[in-house]
């Protein structure tokens, strides 16, 4: 598990192509009430590709979700809420590396 960060946890870390994740999330949007919370994923360095949204569901600790990881290289994500207030680690979205 990736616990490392305070506003997330991440297992399995690391992770391999095939693998299922669960992504948790208990940052700044959570700690200050929102009532949803998306996860936006991609991959790689720069513009992301396969950009995609996830509905976090909740639970006693803030939100979580699984994510099927589909190709190796660099994973990036970030959280937003429902007003469209964004976690994004200061506009450098949190990220790591995928292996085959």
């Amino acid at each position: 598990m990736f616990d490392l960060h305070p506003a997330f946890s991440i297992n399995p870390v690391p992770s391999r192509v095939g693998d299922k994740v669960k992504i948790k999330y208990h940052g700044l949007l959570a700690s200050s009430g929102a009532d949803q919370v998306w996860l936006r994923t991609g991959y790689g360095a720069g513009s992301w590709q396969d950009e995609y949204d996830y509905h976090m569901n909740r639970v006693s600790e803030g939100f979580e979700q699984n994510v099927d990881i589909t190709r190796e290289g660099q994973f990036n994500f970030c959280f937003k809420d429902g007003a469209n207030n964004w976690d994004n680690n200061s506009n450098l979205n949190w990220s790591y590396q995928i292996r085959r």
